[in-house]
């Protein structure tokens, strides 16, 4: 019998792999079609990844759109009750502008998402797949969180304008302490804010070893509130033995606007950008009309060619 392992290349191969693991999760495969109406994009342009989407006028006159996201037409065609939790995995293409570019490009990706009723198991659930979605990739491999209750806690604390919330992020996520303190300036924050916003940046490790440096983020109720959730989360990923594939990051920002709680990205040997990417978006249950929560992530099996 011929062996079709040899044959496939890496993508199909974590493909498989990935399928399975979802699969054995209690997570049904999700099917999409490679269109959808594209007021679904405009309407919520801010939580894409890039603004530019591939359209055509279709030959009863609506606006198609190449689906740019798999995550918006997920929660669109959701249908869930009080209570109810929908688990669903997908392996599909999208099609969007690369980065740095002008061009377009199919870009293959397979992930889950789990929306409704989305309790602490469920989230833990959620991060330990992804954790076990890097090692069908290679062993040697980090989970990177954050938590988007405390970022955007501490911006919103420091008084920032919009303006200043965003260079912030941009230098956050580039690890860029002179930005920071440049941004700091020119929005006339004190010493002791702009310390703060650059311990955001600083702030990195293990789960026991950043416990501490937690602590100078409670500076409000909302902080407060955020560092206990990211602790309790931090706790239950310890007790599930995932402390050595962890490390706490928040310069993993995300789009505040898409993400509410913990985001994530992962990374493996070999490959220097993120393969993995995801968090909790319940601010976009909400801005498309849906009830609950919900988390989920993506794995870029395009850049497994590098």
């Amino acid at each position: 019998m011929k062996d079709w392992s040899a044959v496939l290349s890496r993508e199909e191969r974590t493909a498989f792999s990935l399928r399975a693991l979802y699969a054995e999760n209690g997570y049904e495969k999700y099917r999409m079609s490679k269109l959808e109406e594209y007021d679904v994009y405009a309407r919520n342009k801010e939580f894409l990844v890039s603004e530019n989407v591939l359209t055509f006028t279709d030959l009863d006159g609506r606006l198609l759109a190449m689906k740019p996201d798999v995550t918006l037409s997920i929660i669109k065609n959701a249908r869930l009750g009080a209570g109810e939790v929908m688990k669903v995995y997908y392996h599909e293409n999208v099609y969007r502008a690369a980065k740095g570019t002008r061009s377009y490009q199919e870009i293959m990706q397979a992930g889950l998402e789990c929306l409704g009723a989305v309790d602490e198991d469920a989230l833990l659930e959620a991060l330990t797949l992804a954790v076990k979605s890097l090692d069908c990739i290679s062993e040697s491999n980090v989970l990177e969180l954050s938590h988007m209750g405390i970022v955007g806690g501490v911006l919103n604390a420091c008084a920032l304008s919009d303006g200043g919330k965003r260079a912030v992020l941009d230098a956050l996520s580039r690890k860029d302490l002179s930005g920071i303190r440049s941004v700091a300036a020119q929005e006339g924050l004190e010493e002791s804010k702009s310390a703060l916003l650059e311990r955001l940046a600083t702030v990195y490790g293990g789960i026991d070893g950043v416990d501490e440096a937690l602590d100078v983020f409670c500076v409000d109720g909302a902080t407060t509130a955020a560092v206990a959730d990211f602790r309790g989360i931090l706790k239950g990923l310890k007790a599930l033995g995932l402390s050595d594939k962890i490390r706490v990051d928040f310069s993993v920002a995300g789009n505040r606007k898409y993400y509410s709680g913990v985001a994530f990205q992962g990374y493996v040997e070999g490959i220097p950008t993120g393969v993995l990417s995801g968090g909790q978006y319940d601010g976009l249950m909400q801005a498309m009309g849906k009830n609950g929560k919900a988390v989920g992530f993506a794995v870029y099996l395009d850049e497994l060619r590098r």
